[in-house]
């Protein structure tokens, strides 16, 4: 098996870095990959002070480096274990809008599924920026922080989608993900309900748990606590998420009144589980969820949820990278892209879609 990432680099001998040159010339990564990749946009003293601080720490450039790439493609990085995500009905959508603007712009979307099992870091690096003239990184998971912090010094133009790491400022497009959780379950509240489970998801996904710490802060604030056995960790032993955990809760001897389901596939499971159990929703069990897929209008009864523009997501995310591969100004923020709670039938609410009611 290849090295993972963390035996990568030898810290007591590891090459200089990017983040060194931006350093000691006092200026950003990313004016330091624009000077390296001989992009526009930046002032001569400016690339004179970067081009100073590489040598004086010895920094040896690669051929891929040293001359701006000819190539027009663009680098789509997954995870392995999110392949489905091509087909997924949250991802697709970011994908595809990615991919529509990619195609508008002029580049082509090329497609790398990262395996930490059987894929070093050093390889990935180097096939990338022999490849790309930029990179979007879509989701976490498997991609750590860690990992993000070194394709930043790979001198590859890069930005974020539902992803972000602290303390290091990379353009990054994020869903509204904690409003998001905190809406759904306040949603609930005023409705009446105050016995409230939840469905959450895996932990190593930023987005996921910045709905769960919406949700979190949503019953805290009307001064609730998950009940043991309300809040059961995902499974992967069944192919539709939060089947088992739904199971779970439904076989615990007091029932919750209502479910927060951390995303609408979390929830289409959870309704096979409702509907197993003989119950029905919402008479016996109100459902919210996060994300209004296309299939949660056609779920029976249909899933309120709270929309995340997936598709416009993919849309900033690749007008941003572009931006900085064309060498103009951008600064580097992290920006949420608003959402809207959708009413629907699942939640016993009994109003039409899209209205939105008042919270207390």
């Amino acid at each position: 098996m290849p090295p993972n990432f963390y035996e990568w680099i030898d810290p007591l001998s590891r090459r200089p870095s990017l983040r060194d040159i931006a350093a000691i010339a006092e200026v950003s990564l990313s004016t330091v990959s624009l000077v390296l990749n001989d992009r526009p946009g930046i002032s001569g003293q400016t690339r004179s002070r970067v081009r100073d601080a590489a040598a004086q720490l010895g920094y040896e450039m690669s051929l891929s480096t040293a001359a701006p790439s000819s190539t027009n493609a663009i680098g789509l990085l997954i995870e392995q274990g999110s392949m489905h995500a091509l087909l997924d009905i949250f991802y697709g959508d970011v994908i595809r809008g990615f991919q529509t603007e990619a195609q508008r712009l002029g580049y082509q979307v090329l497609l790398h599924m990262y395996d930490r099992e059987t894929e070093g870091l050093d390889t990935l690096r180097a096939d990338l920026a022999e490849q790309v003239s930029g990179l979007i990184v879509a989701n976490d998971g498997d991609i750590t922080p860690q990992m993000v912090v070194q394709l930043e010094d790979a001198a590859i133009p890069l930005v974020l989608i539902e992803n972000h790491v602290e303390g290091h400022r990379l353009p990054s497009i994020l869903g509204d993900n904690f409003t998001a959780g905190y809406t759904v379950t306040r949603h609930l509240l005023s409705l009446g309900h105050s016995e409230i489970a939840v469905l959450r998801g895996p932990a190593k996904y930023s987005s996921l748990v910045d709905r769960l710490r919406g949700c979190l802060a949503a019953l805290a604030e009307a001064g609730l606590a998950l009940p043991e056995g309300w809040m059961p960790a995902p499974t992967a032993k069944h192919p539709q998420k939060g089947y088992w955990q739904m199971k779970t809760i439904l076989d615990q001897p007091h029932r919750p009144t209502a479910v927060v389901a951390i995303s609408d596939r979390t929830a289409f499971g959870a309704i096979s589980a409702v509907r197993e159990a003989g119950l029905a929703i919402p008479q016996d069990l109100a459902l919210v969820s996060i994300d209004n897929v296309a299939d949660s209008v056609y779920t029976y009864p249909a899933l309120t949820t709270y929309h995340i523009p997936k598709h416009e997501m993919g849309v900033l995310a690749m007008q941003k990278l572009h931006r900085i591969i064309e060498g103009k100004p951008e600064l580097a923020v992290k920006s949420v892209v608003y959402g809207e709670l959708i009413v629907r039938e699942s939640c016993g609410a009994c109003r039409g879609p899209g209205n939105r009611p008042e919270l207390p």
